[in-house]
Order: C-alpha cells, then sequence, then structure tokens
C-alpha cells in the first residue's frame, strides 16, 4: 500500500467516526428511533431536522467518496481491513468519551489486538 493510499484510509476511516458519532448523537438528540414501524415516519422527519445527524450523513458520503478512491487504487485485500480497524477502534474510543460508555478489560484487550493487527496490516508504515 502506498503512503498516499494509506493517508486516504486514515481520512476515510476518522470521517466514517466523525460520521457515527453525530449520527448517534443526532439520533439521540431527536428522541431515539422508535422499534414500531407506524412511528417511523415521524421519527424519519425527526432525524432529517436534527443538524447533528445531517452532518453525520454528510460526512459518510465523504468517506465514501474518498474510500472509492482507495479502493480503485489500493490493495483492497489491505486496504479494507485497515479500514474498519480503524474504525473500529475509534468509534469505541469516542463512544467511551463522548457517550460515556464503557470500557472493561474485554474491550481493552481487543482494541490493542487490533492496534497490533493495524500495525502488522500497514507494513510497519505505523511504526
Amino acid at each position: 500500500m502506498t503512503i498516499r493510499g494509506l493517508s486516504l484510509v486514515v481520512i476515510s476511516a476518522l470521517l466514517t467516526v466523525a460520521a457515527n458519532l453525530m449520527l448517534r448523537a443526532g439520533v439521540d438528540k431527536a428522541g431515539g428511533f422508535p422499534a414500531h414501524l407506524q412511528s417511523s415516519f415521524i421519527a424519519i422527519i425527526k432525524l432529517i431536522a436534527q443538524p447533528l445527524f445531517d452532518l453525520g450523513v454528510f460526512l459518510y458520503a465523504l468517506a465514501s467518496l474518498i474510500w472509492f478512491h482507495v479502493i480503485s487504487t489500493e490493495p483492497l485485500s489491505v486496504a479494507y481491513p485497515l479500514l474498519v480497524s480503524l474504525t473500529f477502534v475509534f468509534v469505541t474510543l469516542g463512544a467511551i468519551f463522548i457517550f460515556h460508555e464503557a470500557l472493561n478489560m474485554t474491550k481493552f484487550v481487543g482494541i490493542i489486538i487490533i492496534l497490533i493487527g493495524i500495525i502488522i496490516l500497514s507494513g510497519g508504515n505505523f511504526l
């Protein structure tokens, strides 16, 4: 993987992380999302009116455009695991710090293992 490709994967991952966190915050501010289909229309209207949700959707679209460039120029077998693992680690950390979700030993060990995997997959480019 090229340095440029690696940089674009990291940018796409960070945009995806920001999108996920903003979508969650937007859903929370809009009052959640109901399990009942009959209430879904109202929930969707509330979500569309929620700026954090809208920004999350926009960031997802931007991350997707960058990702499309990555998969057209870099090996998918390296780029995809990097994207997913980086996104997983940073969304988990964001959820812990922003939404005060619990960090137990299992999550901590899992994050460490994922970080080791990122280093291995990147060919040492993070070292």
